[in-house]
């Protein structure tokens, strides 16, 4: 009789797009860097970090997974809500307003962040999850939609609050930077009144 020999183990870091695929169900491109596919499971809310982590300060865990590449951060959001935000942003009063605050949505790309606990890649600017998906857990369900929309749960995080926080902080980030590098105000002399 042979004996029984097991078949080969894994590696035990198969990379990033094995974690991402089996364990999210998440489409990636290969790499490197691997490249998530935006569109289908989720869309994606970039925006200066900065601006990121007012929004953060402002709606506490009422996001989905955040990543962080260089100076942008990422939130995920529902498949679907990029082509929500323009009449989002117009019915928030942000309409036509300069703000640093963009989508990903289908067709999209976003490089992939190593899952957690693979270390670092050690480039100064590659993609780290501040908040990483779980796998095993519907992910989906849990990303910030709109409420009335057919992905968005009941339980979702509101999208429009996340988009406001959102458009505010870029804003206010906006103009912190303009007035740091532009030119001091001029004191103008106190008003004076007539008087009767």
């Amino acid at each position: 009789m042979a004996p029984i020999v097991p078949s080969p183990r894994a590696p035990l870091d198969d990379g990033p797009a094995r974690w991402y695929e089996e364990g999210l169900g998440w489409a990636t491109v290969a790499g490197p860097p691997v490249a998530l596919v935006t569109g289908e499971r989720f869309d994606v809310l970039e925006l200066p970090a900065a601006a990121g982590r007012g929004v953060l300060r402002r709606v506490g865990a009422a996001t989905g997974p955040v990543a962080l590449a260089g100076s942008r951060m990422r939130l995920l959001v529902a498949a679907g809500s990029a082509e929500e935000l323009p009449g989002l942003l117009d019915w928030l009063e942000w309409g036509g307003i300069a703000l640093d605050l963009s989508v990903l949505g289908a067709g999209g790309r976003m490089t992939a962040p190593l899952p957690p606990g693979r270390g670092g890649s050690g480039a100064p600017d590659a993609a780290v999850w501040l908040r990483a998906p779980v796998p095993g857990r519907e992910v989906e369900s849990s990303l910030p939609a709109l409420r009335g929309a057919p992905w968005g749960g009941g339980g979702a995080p509101c999208l429009a609050r996340l988009v406001s926080a959102a458009a505010a902080e870029c804003h206010r980030v906006r103009l912190l930077s303009a007035r740091a590098r532009g030119p001091v105000a001029q004191q103008l002399p106190p008003q004076r009144f007539a008087s009767s």
